[in-house]
């Protein structure tokens, strides 16, 4: 079986490629899920602690929207999170009544530590391709990348 996930020259407009490409990246995803062990967190708590730390303070309800789970079990999460000294719930300064998730500084800390995990385990990925294999990721992942946020910016986040 050809491990290869596109060929030189493929493109990505069959079916074929398209499917090679689909497995590239669920492998991607499960490498840089089992990568990053700091802190032991599932992949919802990795994610909500994540955006928290990436993108600054939320309501619980616009976190639980962003993540889309449901309120409760978002609240569960972020309980949970709290427990673990990774996140803390602070007063809304602009709204009184309102309670806003924050990262603490442990959480901080869990964050680097994770993505230095990913960046080594990716490292070492790269460092296996041929120059050729680098030069076409080092063009390919910034396009989908682009695309991706551009996409976002553009449609709402969808529920399941």
């Amino acid at each position: 079986m050809d491990n290869r996930v596109v060929e030189p020259g493929d493109g990505l407009g069959g079916a074929g490629s398209q499917e090679r490409l689909m497995g590239a990246v669920e492998q991607l995803v499960r490498y840089v899920r089992r990568s990053a062990n700091t802190g032991e967190l599932s992949t919802a708590a990795a994610s909500a602690l994540s955006r928290v730390g990436r993108e600054g303070p939320y309501r619980l309800t616009d976190l639980a929207r962003a993540e889309a789970v449901s309120q409760p079990n978002m609240t569960q999460l972020v309980t949970r999170m709290e427990r673990a000294g990774l996140l803390r719930r602070v007063s809304d300064h602009t709204d009184g009544r309102g309670v806003l998730v924050e990262v603490t500084e442990h959480g901080r800390e869990v964050i680097r530590r994770r993505r230095a995990e990913v960046a080594e385990a990716l490292a070492e990925l790269v460092g296996e391709m041929t120059e050729a294999e680098r030069a076409a990721v080092g063009i390919a992942l910034p396009a989908l990348a682009r695309v991706i946020q551009d996409r976002g910016a553009r449609t709402p986040e969808h529920r399941i």
